[in-house]
């Protein structure tokens, strides 16, 4: 068989990394270089998480997906990830981590719910005003997720059944027939086109346009005094849903940056237009921030980073077949590169082995327990 995969972001190496493990001739197109810094993918790094609200059906897909991660580590030769643990934080009427705890209960994943009281003790750059309730659980962690797409790069570059072309856009995608065509005109063929192309899904597939949206979203970087990033750097990971706005928290483990963002989607932008930000933007964060993280006052912005999502309206991914050769893969909705490895894997399994094409599509969207055998 002969696959082809337009996009060279986690979904698209990852899919072409299990393809051509299990034998098949992959070809893998890229508009930009391999790795494109312009891609979803590309930061420092990406949280993998087992609480999940309501969305059960991801919260079981956390087990598999490390397995997954660690079949790509063999591969790899090195494992690029960095345990943190998982403190999940409600208050000011949101639930989320109570509906976290609930559904991870119920498949034998069980939190521990922490004393306001002591918090402060056991987390002392955290300051408990506000919050209600606490979780914690010791699973989860950071995937280092440029070095990841770096080192996939790099290790596909070696199998001699994969050919990457990097810079070369797609200008048109026939799923009907598998073919695909070059912006300088070329047209190649294959047995299933696979368009893994995140941020510009639509342009290639029109059908996906208001059901897959680009959405900017602004990260910050901080710089800390030395004895404040020596304390985040043991951890934790926060998902915090107290203020008027969530945030996530990523420590600098091993060397990284310290991250903060929000979960709340923009669902507008162009992921060709300039990526510039201001801080002015980022106020309602940064105004959590200093109500949750003690010192930092004392922390200074080192950088903002723009990037882009493909959002959905209910935040499920679309791992779909479109038409005769033809397969969607877009599990983004900004919680997706926890996934990559996992999501490649089995479409992979699923082209290969002809398994239940909407089956596959309801597993990936977290509404099946288990991907189709």
């Amino acid at each position: 068989m002969k696959a082809i995969v337009v996009g060279g972001g986690i979904m698209g190496l990852s899919t072409a990394w299990a393809l051509s493990a299990a034998g098949q001739d992959v070809a893998l197109f890229e508009q930009g270089p391999l790795p494109n810094p312009l891609g979803s993918s590309m930061d420092e790094h990406r949280l993998i998480r087992h609480p999940y609200g309501d969305h059960a059906g991801y919260a079981r897909m956390i087990d598999p997906a490390y397995e997954a991660w660690e079949e790509m580590w063999r591969d790899l030769g090195q494992r690029l990830h960095a345990p943190t643990g998982t403190l999940a934080l409600t208050g000011n009427g949101a639930d989320w981590a109570d509906r976290s705890a609930a559904s991870l209960a119920a498949i034998g994943r069980p939190m521990t719910e922490l004393s306001i009281a002591d918090l402060p003790q056991r987390f002392p750059m955290i300051d408990a005003k506000g919050v209600e309730r606490a979780w914690w659980i010791d699973t989860g962690g950071e995937l280092f997720a440029q070095d990841i797409v770096t080192a996939l790069v790099r290790h596909l570059e070696q199998r001699t059944n994969v050919r990457l072309h990097a810079s070369t856009p797609v200008r048109a995608v026939d799923v009907e027939h598998g073919r695909i065509v070059t912006q300088s005109g070329a047209t190649h063929a294959a047995d299933v086109v696979i368009v893994a192309a995140g941020a510009w899904v639509d342009r290639l597939l029109p059908s996906e346009r208001g059901r897959l949206v680009p959405s900017r979203q602004v990260v910050v970087y901080f710089r800390q005094p030395e004895e404040a990033r020596a304390a985040w750097s043991k951890g934790p990971m926060i998902i915090d849903k107290t203020g008027e706005v969530g945030l996530y928290l990523v420590p600098p483990m091993q060397g990284r940056g310290m991250k903060v963002g929000d979960h709340e989607f923009s669902r507008r932008g162009d992921p060709d237009m300039a990526r510039e930000a201001d801080a002015g933007e980022m106020a309602p964060l940064l105004a959590r921030c200093r109500q949750l993280l003690r010192g930092f006052d004392a922390w200074q912005i080192d950088r903002l980073k723009v990037c882009f999502y493909t959002v959905t309206e209910d935040e499920r991914f679309v791992v779909e077949k479109r038409g005769a050769r033809g397969w969607v893969m877009s599990p983004c909705s900004g919680h997706g590169f926890k996934f990559g490895a996992l999501m490649g894997r089995e479409l992979a399994r699923t082209i290969i082995d002809v398994r239940d094409a909407e089956a596959h599509a309801r597993w990936a969207a977290g509404l099946e327990a288990q991907a189709p055998t």
